[in-house]
């Protein structure tokens, strides 16, 4: 590492994230080309970003951190070509991109040359997207076209005190300012703006950075993220009580209860993460009903999906699918949000989750917790749109609509005795996991205390898993 950066910040986060010893510099030496304004004077190694190469848990990674010690960590002409040309490296190797942001914004005094060249780092990132793994961690400012480059990436985590990311700056956006509300910020960005997958303090922030990158593939021709499973294959999992919050669920399913929730914060009534299955990684989505704190207690109730929850989950399945990792859907849900801001979106996004769940060619499991009911059994991986394998738990209830409400409609002169007569005959025949598994639309009707030997036995079976699609150049959703 050069001399400037060694000791800053820049340095000491690459230190930090990397094993021992393993970091290589590359381009080191490179320096800004401008001299307008007298910029030449000030010229120093590394043109204020440190980028190479090193080791994580002893896997290849490319990595670039920002160094606010060089001109500010400003963005010009060859500090984007140098993140650019580790892109091509990372691309040529097979192997992940995580960026460390920390910067001023973009360097005056190279104007154009600055705006092309970051135009060039986005059709980078772009072609690399789906080839190998882009993660992005501000733990400074990333403002303007920098957060568009951070958005870009595939996983965007922050420091929940330092970190800024904004497209304006707080106080240009009218009726709004810095002191009143600072829209830059971890908690609006992760909770509000649905751009941060993990907010924490620094230390935090590395170390969950480690520990997905551990989960994911190198790149998407080959996935090197299994490891030997020490957990129990058959352990048995006490999770029907867990029924409205799937984080719980996934918890107690994942191998040594290792689970990594994405934008944990955002659209809460759609939870996406990773975990291991008998040591592979599975991408699981799951419809959340509430949510429980680590006391137990309720701390949120939601009413639906959103559209917000559908685009959520849309992006993670593509993700999923792009990179070779099988999909585990937990479905219990039982119509969509109904407020005017959720109508708005809500056809458009459902749409791409619809073609999301479609699209994707790897294995695929869904396992029916709840109530699927309606249209949104529809949406949430049934066999129709291309499972592999759809499991209920005994109890789960599975129709058109709710029973009470059916015979109402189908006995509009019935007594209040007839209709609960004739409400257990409707969920009997039409409203229960039974009567979808007698139409073969459920594969097993299953003990939730069993999902886990289920689960890790079908994944293992798809391994082999091929599909052929209909040519074309890619979906347009």
């Amino acid at each position: 590492m050069s001399n400037t950066s060694a000791n800053t910040p820049a340095g000491q986060r690459i230190d930090a994230l990397l094993d021992a010893g393993s970091f290589v510099e590359l381009a080191g030496g490179v320096t800004s080309r401008s001299t307008d304004f007298n910029e030449g004077a000030a010229k120093e190694p590394s043109d204020g970003v440190v980028t190479g190469y090193g080791l994580m848990d002893g896997r290849l990674v490319y990595v670039y951190s920002q160094n606010t010690a060089v001109m500010n960590g400003t963005v010009g002409e060859m500090h984007a070509k140098k993140i650019i040309h580790l892109y091509n490296m990372a691309m040529k190797m097979g192997a992940p991109v995580i960026g460390l942001l920390d910067s001023a914004g973009f360097r005056l005094t190279e104007a154009t040359d600055a705006l092309e060249a970051l135009s060039r780092l986005y059709y980078k990132q772009t072609m690399a997207s789906g080839v190998i793994p882009q993660i992005t961690a501000v733990f400074g400012n990333c403002g303007g076209g920098l957060a568009v480059s951070a958005a870009l990436s595939d996983f965007v985590f922050m420091d929940k005190e330092n970190g800024r990311l904004f497209m304006n700056p707080s106080n240009a956006i009218p009726g709004n300012n810095e002191s009143a509300r600072n829209l830059a910020k971890a908690d609006f960005q992760s909770a509000k703006g649905g751009n941060v997958d993990f907010v924490g303090d620094e230390g935090e922030v590395l170390g969950a950075i480690k520990q997905l990158v551990g989960l994911l593939p190198s790149n998407c021709a080959e996935n090197d993220s299994y490891e030997d499973c020490a957990d129990d294959l058959n352990r048995v999992v006490d999770i029907a009580g867990a029924v409205d919050d799937p984080a719980i669920i996934a918890y107690h399913l994942a191998d040594n209860n290792l689970f990594f929730e994405t934008k944990k914060d955002y659209a809460k009534d759609m939870m996406t993460g990773f975990m291991r299955l008998g040591g592979t990684t599975v991408g699981v989505v799951a419809n959340r009903a509430k949510v429980y704190g680590a006391d137990g207690e309720v701390e949120e109730c939601l009413d639906g999906l959103t559209p917000f929850g559908a685009n959520k989950a849309a992006g993670f399945v593509s993700f999923c699918d792009a990179f070779e990792i099988p999909v585990l859907t937990l479905s219990n849900v039982s119509g969509f949000h109904a407020e005017e801001w959720a109508e708005q979106g809500l056809a458009k996004t459902v749409a791409r989750l619809v073609t999301a769940f479609a699209n994707a060619s790897v294995p695929k499991i869904n396992v029916i917790t709840g109530e699927l009911i309606g249209s949104a059994y529809s949406i949430m991986n049934p066999k129709a749109l291309g499972a592999d394998i759809v499991y209920a738990w005994n109890d789960a209830k599975v129709g058109m609509m709710n029973a009470d409400m059916a015979v109402k409609i189908l006995n509009p002169e019935a007594s209040a005795e007839e209709l609960a007569a004739k409400k257990a005959e409707y969920e009997e025949k039409l409203g229960s996991a039974a009567s979808a598994y007698a139409r073969g639309y459920v594969d097993a009707l299953i003990d939730p205390a069993q999902t886990r030997k289920y689960l890790i036995g079908a994944f293992d079976m798809m391994l082999t898993k091929q599909e052929e699609r209909p040519f074309k150049k890619h979906v347009t959703k």
